[in-house]
């Protein structure tokens, strides 16, 4: 894309212009958070067991004396050999702002299908210290429409981001996520099984109530990179034709000889 050039005058009043858009934005955001945090809660009644580095944990346990708790679903099934690279991508701000979160009085955990020393092993060779616990054999990611079975997936169709997915054609090849299927050692059906999304949880009384949940693109303002990049003079500069992401784990890149 070839783009013009200008005055000083010129790209002042090109840019005033773009305030008022960006100022009716944050207004809107502001509005909808408002909205969001306005939202009914919904009692959990059942329980649920997840393997932590400290242990067996219930969902309470994860609040770790909070009273909010945010849980991230991130993509890693019990078939996978590497953690999504979509997933690992927003994973790696969470060290920066964990603590941040924990003084204000929120918890965040990544959640995933994976058996614990699956999770411990990816974790080590990303880096990250967040905490991160396996529902491996439970119904959470299920329950929380992240996790699904074959049977769904080939017979049913999915219920996923508050839309219904129509079951899947054996034969169907995936498109763009069959790339990053590959990165994480498997087939396309098998890593779709696992999808991606945010909840939020409040515990009150003793109770633990369920808030809001988010999918698909409403995970993508986890994304910190994005809000850089959209900053910066060509935005995101995506390959329209590789819907599988430009992005690659953190370690990844030197091997393919990016640019550092």
């Amino acid at each position: 894309m070839k783009h013009t050039t200008g005055t000083r005058e010129e790209w002042l009043a090109a840019r005033l212009e773009l305030l008022k858009g960006e100022k009716e934005l944050t207004r809107q955001s502001d509005a909808l958070a408002e909205q969001r945090q306005s939202l009914p809660w919904v009692r959990i009644e059942k329980t649920y067991r997840f393997e932590t580095d400290e242990g067996s944990a219930a969902l309470k346990d994860l609040f770790k004396g909070r009273s909010q708790l945010l849980v991230y679903h991130f993509m890693f099934g019990p078939d996978y050999a590497a953690g999504c690279p979509s997933c690992s991508f927003i994973a790696d701000g969470f060290n920066s702002f964990v603590v941040h979160l924990a003084h204000h009085d929120v918890m965040l955990w990544a959640v995933s299908r994976a058996p614990l020393p699956k999770l411990a092993a990816y974790k080590r060779r990303m880096g990250w210290a967040f905490p991160w616990a396996s529902s491996f054999e439970g119904d959470f990611n299920a329950d929380f429409s992240v996790g699904f079975t074959e049977e769904e997936q080939f017979e049913r169709g999915i219920d996923y981001n508050y839309r219904h997915e129509q079951k899947r054609d054996r034969a169907a090849s995936g498109g763009g996520a069959s790339a990053h299927a590959a990165t994480c050692g498997v087939d396309t059906p098998t890593y779709l099984r696992e999808r991606p999304g945010m909840s939020a949880f409040m515990i009150e009384d003793g109770a633990v109530h369920h808030t809001y949940s988010t999918y698909g693109r409403g995970v993508e303002q986890l994304m910190g990179t994005f809000r850089y990049l959209d900053m910066a003079p060509l935005g995101r500069n995506e390959d329209t034709q590789s819907p599988g992401g430009w992005w690659r784990r953190h370690d990844e890149y030197e091997t393919e000889g990016a640019r550092q």
